[in-house]
């Protein structure tokens, strides 16, 4: 029996942010000679080729947010509204990443209104039983995606160290199944993404509750057995925890209408070297040129 195809599945954003602050941190904008920075495309594209290297996956897609406005902001209008506006040398790599992930010959997705997480939840759930996937993000709203077949590789420092979790290792942590994470979440609530949960509950007391009750109904169904500051806190902010609910769960039913041929892993070849060589992307050529197969004169 043939092994399964191994999907790496990329969350564009998150790998472009992460890239932008680890440089410009230290002052690397790798300017073009008209003075543009290039340091968070550079970076994205140099660590998609890294993880390619090191995980061996047969196909890939790159996931992306298109914009704040989203399926999440019309629920809750405070839904990642303290987030800072992007540096001004970043507005122009978000156009410039998926331009260099398409002709690196990496398929894009990305939909105004949905969340770059919704498009991988529905990959994972799409050919749950066709393949094996990683995730690269830095985003834990996405341990609730994790299954036999799901794995997730959270971006640590540089370009090759990740925290690999499976399912196996959430469960023996959290003591909950994965899908439960959002009901956790739905109580402590998320700072960067901006929705509270429950006042005044923590990480570690959601975690309990759902652990002892099994999900937000659940807690919600035994309120009367809760200590009476816990049943205070939740009665309280009753409607801003189902909120909260419905913001944290990843959407996994986006159509998509994509076989696994369409993203096969690419060869690279020596004229994308020269195409990035031309943008000025030097960085991002020499790494190239490590990944392009030789040319065998006997074929």
């Amino acid at each position: 029996m043939n092994e399964k195809p191994h999907v790496l599945l990329v969350d564009g954003m998150a790998l472009l942010f992460r890239s932008f602050f680890a440089t410009s941190a230290v002052g690397q904008y790798f300017r073009t000679s008209e003075g543009l920075a290039t340091n968070a495309v550079q970076g994205f594209a140099r660590h998609v080729l890294a993880a390619k290297e090191m995980m061996k996956p047969t196909h890939m897609a790159v996931c992306w947010d298109m914009g704040a406005h989203t399926f999440r902001t019309d629920l809750f209008e405070g839904y990642k509204s303290n987030r800072p506006a992007p540096p001004d040398d970043m507005l122009h790599q978000f156009d410039l990443a998926k331009k260099v992930s398409e002709e690196l010959g990496w398929m894009n997705y990305g939909e105004k209104g949905i969340e770059a997480d919704d498009f991988i939840g529905s990959f994972t759930k799409q050919w749950k039983d066709k393949a094996e996937f990683t995730i690269i993000t830095g985003d834990k709203d996405m341990l609730q995606l994790l299954n036999p077949s799901v794995r997730i590789a959270f971006m640590k420092k540089g370009f090759h160290v990740y925290d690999v979790y499976t399912e196996e290792r959430f469960k023996e942590e959290y003591g909950i199944e994965p899908a439960q994470f959002a009901d956790v979440k739905a109580f402590m609530g998320d700072a960067s993404d901006g929705y509270p949960g429950v006042k005044g509950i923590g990480p570690k007391t959601a975690l309990q509750l759902i652990q002892t009750h099994g999900s937000v109904d659940g807690v919600l169904g035994a309120i009367d057995e809760l200590k009476p500051a816990q049943k205070k806190k939740i009665e309280e902010h009753k409607e801003m925890l189902l909120l909260s609910k419905e913001l944290a769960v990843i959407k996994c039913d986006i159509p998509l209408e994509v076989s696994l041929d369409e993203i096969t892993v690419p060869n690279y070849t020596n004229d994308m070297v020269q195409n990035f060589d031309g943008q000025e992307l030097k960085l991002l050529a020499r790494q190239l040129e490590k990944n392009v197969a030789p040319i065998n004169p006997f074929e």
